[in-house]
């Protein structure tokens, strides 16, 4: 038993060969029958995040955990990075699991009629979440070339954010250290990026070693910051036992806090039409981020605020003409009124439907059991879709789903998901 938790917890050691290693003993046991195999169920996930932007998971352990949660396929979506792709794709076959790759960044939308409106990003007007998803292996590396830069704008501005935190902090002898305390928490120097997430566990971390946890924190966070916390989550910051305790305390900062020290994206995010045009170049499907109107947020780190459903129809019309491919969003996180809304438009617009649980909290279930209502059940032969792209286009780039060459032959995205399903069995 030693051994087994041994091997769990180097799932997520900082040397990568002991992760894929330990992952490759603790299926060796499984197959031998020393572990209880885990039940394989039909939910998929397309949007695990890792340590390569913010998890508790490294790609290993993220592929076990969601072996181990029981879904069927996997996809990584780390922000503004894919230095965990290649370890996810290895751990993938270790575990039998089918994976797909890609990665989530913020985009200017500049020159539409949209721009100045808050879109998908609860901290800034004109700027919009969206992904790659289905990246063809091969070019990986591209895409790291690509996101590098940004990457560096994000770390100048990142500093920028540190020193309005300190500046807050500072009548309360509380301070933290980009290069000390910020740094190590992520994987800048593997090709990793560094988030306000970071950030915000840097001074959870410190906070906690200030105050202790429990009811002398609470009452910091609410006399002294005058954070607004819910029941729910004042529950879990008066509980010193929870196993959770430092990411429950991110989630209550970076929803209310991190307005205060926000300090807005510009260089490090790329242009929409740029974004668009390095999609199609590498193969990727382009996929646009819905959120829609927060009234409760799953993680604790959004508050009640209005997004895009206001003018969600003009949205998905300037998303068509600007050459997106794709809908990506999450069922367990709006309403069904919304969801049959954006369904309806996906159809209207011929986008491909993409669905994902945005795991970045170890609070968070891998599996997403809106998934298994009859409106959605579309979604999942829509991931072996996404995953038979991904496989084609490793093979050779102009076979992908979103190429002329496909679309000519299968105009009708249902025909194309219709075949590209097929492709993995």
């Amino acid at each position: 038993m030693d051994n087994i938790n041994t091997l769990l917890s180097n799932l997520n050691d900082k040397d990568k060969i002991i992760r894929i290693n330990s992952l490759n003993e603790l299926m060796k046991l499984q197959q031998n029958g020393k572990i209880e195999k885990f039940l394989s169920t039909e939910f998929v996930n397309n949007h695990i995040h890792t340590k390569y932007s913010f998890s508790p998971y490294s790609p290993t352990a993220a592929i076990y955990n969601a072996k181990k949660a029981g879904l069927c396929t996997a996809g990584i979506m780390d922000h503004d990075s894919v230095g965990g792709c290649e370890e996810f794709i290895e751990a993938g076959k270790i575990a039998n699991m089918a994976i797909t790759c890609g990665f989530e960044c913020r985009v200017k939308m500049d020159g539409t009629s949209i721009y100045g409106k808050r879109i998908n990003n609860p901290d800034q007007n004109s700027i919009a979440y969206v992904a790659i998803h289905g990246i063809p292996h091969q070019n990986i590396k591209k895409c790291d070339e690509f996101l590098a830069p940004y990457r560096e704008y994000r770390n100048i501005r990142n500093i920028k954010i540190t020193n309005k935190i300190n500046l807050l902090f500072n009548k309360h002898r509380i301070n933290i250290d980009y290069d000390k305390d910020v740094v190590p928490l992520s994987l800048i120097f593997e090709g990793g990026s560094i988030t306000e997430r970071h950030i915000m566990y840097a001074i959870s971390l410190k906070l906690c070693q200030t105050f202790g946890k429990g009811m002398n924190l609470v009452n910091f966070l609410k006399k002294e910051l005058y954070l607004q916390l819910s029941v729910k989550v004042e529950g879990f910051l008066l509980d010193s036992s929870n196993q959770f305790y430092e990411y429950d305390l991110l989630g209550a900062l970076k929803s209310d806090l991190i307005e205060k020290v926000y300090v807005d994206a510009f260089e490090e995010c790329p242009k929409v039409e740029d974004y668009i045009a390095f999609a199609k170049e590498i193969g990727g499907i382009s996929a646009y981020a819905y959120l829609g109107d927060v009234e409760s947020s799953i993680t604790g780190d959004k508050k009640t605020q209005k997004f895009e459903d206001e003018y969600l129809d003009e949205l998905f019309t300037i998303l068509k003409k600007l050459g997106f491919n794709a809908i990506t969003y999450m069922p367990s996180r709006n309403t069904k009124q919304q969801l049959e809304r954006v369904i309806l438009l996906c159809k209207k617009h011929n986008f491909f439907e993409i669905s994902g649980e945005d795991i970045n909290s170890p609070r968070q279930s891998f599996i997403c059991q809106a998934l298994a209502k009859d409106e959605f059940i579309h979604l999942s032969k829509a991931t072996y879709a996404l995953i038979g792209h991904e496989m084609a286009s490793t093979k050779d780039i102009e076979q992908g789903m979103f190429t002329t060459k496909t679309i000519d032959k299968y105009p009708s995205i249902k025909i194309r998901i219709e075949h590209f399903s097929k492709i993995l069995h």
